[in-house]
């Protein structure tokens, strides 16, 4: 199995947005994950929508275009990312959705015949919430789609060595995702936690859907650690520039 860390461009942001009571800004890396498995090709995230290169508002919407500027090069689209690596976007199997947020969900559509896995309380939570007023709509990431809702920990390709983990809290459905490589475990936290360092002093944003919940995740994420896993936080600078990235495998 390989696993190479795709680069989807950069979000800069005030730091509370990351870490409640933070001060100043912060530029942070929104990755995606490509794991070539012997059973199938899976991408893990898909990165952000096109559109907020020209027309952030309409991208995702007046308030998040006020809170976060995009750094998104033509080729930080999920699938240029992925032809870095030889690899065609048709070819993908699985998308796995960590969550809907434009961040990690946006680029579904550049993956036209992947199978979408996401945790049927995200996909839930998206519907009832129908279409926003304005900007990013999760549930157009879905629509027309082939969708596996799953419920839990779900083993994608049958032999434990890749393994969605109910990470809730972020969001409604939140999942990380664990790798079981030669090496050990390796764990894609998603935004579960932002920065490594929230394993230990858990100091969220000031957005949850459910904080305790994701506390109790991010106990489990440590707890995993302590055990000898490696945890990848979701959008920690300093931790993403010890990765190597594509068209270097990040495992394999």
């Amino acid at each position: 199995m390989k696993v190479y860390a795709l680069n989807c461009g950069w979000l800069s942001a005030p730091s509370e947005a990351f870490v409640e009571g933070g001060e100043g800004t912060v530029k942070v890396p929104v990755p995606a994950y490509y794991i070539e498995h012997p059973r199938g090709r899976a991408v893990f995230d898909t990165g952000m929508p096109a559109l907020l290169r020209t027309d952030p508002k309409k991208a995702i919407g007046g308030y998040l275009a006020g809170v976060f500027s995009a750094d998104m090069p033509p080729e930080a689209d999920i699938d240029k990312q992925l032809q870095l690596i030889g690899v065609d976007a048709a070819s993908i199997d699985y998308v796995i959705n960590s969550h809907l947020h434009f961040d990690h969900c946006a680029g579904n559509a550049l993956l036209p015949n992947a199978r979408i896995v996401v945790q049927r309380r995200e996909a839930e939570a998206a519907r009832e919430a129908g279409p926003p007023k304005s900007g990013f709509d999760p549930n157009t990431m879905l629509d027309g789609r082939d969708v596996k809702a799953v419920d839990g920990e779900f083993d994608l390709f049958g032999d434990g060595r890749v393994v969605l983990l109910p990470t809730y809290g972020h969001t409604a459905g939140h999942q990380s995702l664990k790798l079981a490589c030669d090496s050990g475990d390796t764990v894609l936290a998603g935004d579960c936690c932002y920065f490594h360092k929230t394993l230990t002093d858990m100091k969220l944003p000031g957005f949850a859907h459910d904080a305790d919940e994701q506390r109790r995740s991010i106990r489990r994420l440590k707890a995993m650690e302590d055990a000898g896993a490696r945890i990848i936080a979701g959008h920690d600078p300093e931790q993403w520039a010890t990765l190597p990235h594509a068209p270097v495998p990040m495992i394999g």
